[in-house]
């Protein structure tokens, strides 16, 4: 059973006259492998319109991505289509030929795949990339035909100088300019459906809204259906017309927006809402989280495959697979046992046990400083492009006084080339300053000689972002959280042993995992792999890079809830690198702002997210999406249009300036300091915002005096 309704969250507009573009009916996927034959999608119905977008929620390996990979015919090996039927305007795409499938993909049908980095060609520019894709599909088309179709859809994505990125290479773009480039490269023919999976998930807040609001505004002005794959219910609140929560390769609830965020019925549905961190949450509590994984889609029993993991299930749930049944106009739900419909608070009845709130302990730091970097500046040698000419100066972090705290947690946020990941691994000595001092307690870490840095390195750890790129696939679980004890000649073998077990119960791994490899294991058991190996020293600080920024929403909430309480078992400090400001807000006591190699504010997290003074930091605030579609829909983002400037020329003053509502000849001509003005704690700012003044309003003039580091 499929629901059509839509509540035109993107346009206004109701799309239930509209024509369907795309209907799936009763599609059943089978992947066959070693280990049996798994079934990804299991008879899942939907229907998508003209001008309207569907969101897929749901974790990894849910069937979202691979429900849209249905739809293209792209199926990995062994992968067949075996049930059910899926109809794009009229047609039977399941028996369309090869040559046929070809000319559909990229002209009628596109998607934006994840990751851009490995969708486009690393060895090929921009430029030929596009011209290729749209000569294929318009053939008698020429070179420089295809060349202006080119810019003329990198300007429609809104490419900052679209002209020069034609002769661009892949890695010589950002992120959020990347996905622009799959973006264009999918709108190159104008397509009546376009499949986005994931298109926003590794992109800093402020490059993420412009993204979703370059889709809305082109699904206005197209008229195309898009399918919006995620699993961030704040992205899917405000752009989405309906939803449809997909778990175990089947739909168990579909709705209108509006619906399903006031009203959810099925308890999946309602454990996603639970666990997600808004700025809205008591950091006094700990996150609702979903115990165990999704199942593994092999000879399955006739059951409801949330059962396992649900506190509801009983003896029918078990032994029934649940149908879709229909409970409002456009709302259905497979459950035996749903939330109570009309609810005031749609989490008052937890679909799992939650941590009580006596389980969190208090945060805050003892006020002295563990480690600290004062005046500090990294700068990178690049090589020119032009032959002949001198290499030029990359200023990755510019002048960065900070002391991190014994026992807090300190967040630091900023788009991307910010410098965020710099100042962590100088913190941990993984690079040493070019100018300033990183001090370890008293010592600077640059002074000390090799005997004495090998001793003192293991008071300072990291946890890197891609913990599948930072564990050796060659060796094992054991072997991996052990190495750093070996390296530091700790403990005999059977002793080395005893400490992973032992750390292996504190971060929730079974004993078993020991002889197991990193690749063998989930994102977010490889991310416990990765806190195991950082606290076998027994280090003081912990400095951790997008700890989850990969990870699906239920499995961040079980990491962060564990990395609080390890905070507490081990006496740590945190340094937490992220542009997710929701999860600072949890984690954090402190929030540290950086701007293109500057920290431009710093304060206690309460204070910074309440009254932020610095309009980059309102402007981040305000980028960051609401699980609520009335305010989504009319929020308004200020303060954050435009790409960061290059580190390779920044500009003179205030380094904000250039995408500042508020910069004047001053700032261009002035670089403002990190004072305490008037207000709670310091901002780089010639023109903070006052206590309770968004961003792009206008600002007071508060003197300037000096301010302690912390």
């Amino acid at each position: 059973m499929s629901t059509t309704a839509g509540m035109g969250v993107g346009t206004g507009h109701d799309v239930r006259k509209r024509e369907v573009v795309l209907s799936i009916r009763d599609l059943q996927v089978e992947i066959h492998t070693r280990n049996g034959v798994v079934r990804p999608v299991d008879r899942v119905t939907l229907t998508v319109r003209a001008g309207e977008t569907l969101g897929l929620v749901g974790e990894s390996g849910s069937g979202k991505t691979m429900t849209g990979m249905s739809v293209l015919q792209l199926l990995p090996p062994g992968g067949t289509i075996v049930g059910g039927s899926i109809t794009f305007a009229g047609r039977d795409l399941h028996g369309m030929s090869p040559a046929e499938l070809r000319r559909l993909r990229g002209d009628d049908i596109a998607m934006v795949f994840q990751d851009p980095m490995t969708s486009l060609n690393p060895t090929r520019t921009i430029g030929s990339q596009l011209r290729e894709a749209y000569r294929i599909h318009k053939r008698g088309v020429t070179t420089a035909q295809a060349n202006t179709r080119a810019e003329e859809v990198l300007s429609l994505v809104r490419m900052p100088q679209p002209k020069d990125r034609l002769r661009d290479y892949p890695h010589q773009l950002s992120g959020g300019m990347r996905q622009r480039a799959m973006i264009a490269m999918a709108l190159l023919c104008e397509p009546r459906l376009l499949i986005a999976d994931e298109p926003t998930t590794a992109l800093d807040v402020s490059i993420q809204a412009q993204i979703l609001e370059l889709l809305d505004d082109l699904k206005t002005r197209l008229g195309m259906a898009i399918i919006l794959v995620t699993h961030d219910l704040g992205v899917i609140a405000g752009h989405a017309d309906r939803v449809a929560v997909m778990y175990g390769g089947q739909i168990v609830e579909e709705a209108p927006t509006a619906i399903l965020f006031t009203d959810p019925r099925h308890r999946y549905t309602q454990a996603l809402f639970e666990s997600m961190p808004t700025l809205e949450l008591n950091t006094g509590h700990a996150l609702a989280s979903i115990a165990g994984m999704p199942p593994q889609l092999i000879d399955l029993p006739p059951m409801c495959r949330f059962a396992p993991r649900c506190r509801f299930a009983d003896g029918t749930c078990r032994t029934e697979d649940p149908e879709l049944v229909e409970v409002g106009p456009g709302h259905a739900h497979a459950c035996f046992h749903p939330r109570s419909p009309g609810a005031a608070d749609p989490t008052a009845e937890h679909a799992f046990t939650v941590l009580r709130d006596e389980d969190v302990t208090p945060r805050g730091g003892s006020g002295i400083p563990l480690v600290s970097l004062d005046a500090v500046e990294k700068l990178y040698r690049i090589k020119n492009p032009v032959l002949f000419k001198p290499h030029r100066t990359l200023h990755a972090v510019s002048g960065v006084s900070l002391d991190v705290l014994e026992g807090e947690t300190l967040g630091i946020v900023g788009e991307s080339g910010s410098g965020k990941t710099t100042v962590g691994r100088m913190l941990v000595g993984l690079e040493q300053p070019t100018n300033g001092v990183v001090r370890l307690g008293e010592d600077d870490i640059s002074r000390l000689t090799r005997a004495e840095w090998r001793t003192r390195r293991s008071s300072l750890q990291m946890m890197f972002q891609d913990s599948s790129a930072a564990l050796d696939p060659r060796m094992d679980v054991a072997d991996l959280i052990a190495e750093p004890l070996a390296a530091q000649h700790m403990g005999n073998r059977a002793e080395r042993r005893e400490k992973v077990l032992e750390l292996l119960d504190a971060v929730g791994l079974p004993r078993s995992a020991a002889g197991r490899r990193a690749h063998e294991f989930s994102g977010g058991q490889r991310q416990r792999i990765a806190m195991a190996r950082a606290l076998v020293l027994r280090p003081k600080v912990v400095v951790a890079d997008e700890p989850v920024s990969a990870l699906d929403v239920s499995i961040q909430a079980q990491i962060l809830n564990l990395m609080r309480s390890l905070q507490v078992a081990y006496s740590l400090t945190y340094v937490v690198i992220s542009h997710d400001l929701s999860l600072l807000k949890y984690l954090a006591d402190r929030i540290g702002v950086m701007y293109l190699g500057k920290l431009v504010e710093l304060g206690p997290s309460a204070d910074v997210y309440a009254a932020p003074r610095h309009p980059y930091t309102a402007g981040l605030i305000s980028s960051v999406p609401v699980p609520d579609p009335a305010r989504e829909k009319n929020k308004q983002v200020v303060g954050l249009t435009g790409e960061i400037a290059s580190a390779l020329a920044p500009p003179s003053g205030c380094r904000f300036r250039t995408r500042c509502p508020l910069a004047t000849d001053l700032c261009a001509n002035e670089e403002p300091p990190l004072v305490l003005r008037e207000g709670t704690h310091p901002v780089a700012c010639h023109y903070p915002l006052t206590v309770g003044t968004p961003a792009g309003a206008t600002a007071s003039v508060a003197p300037a005096r000096e301010s302690p580091r912390t």
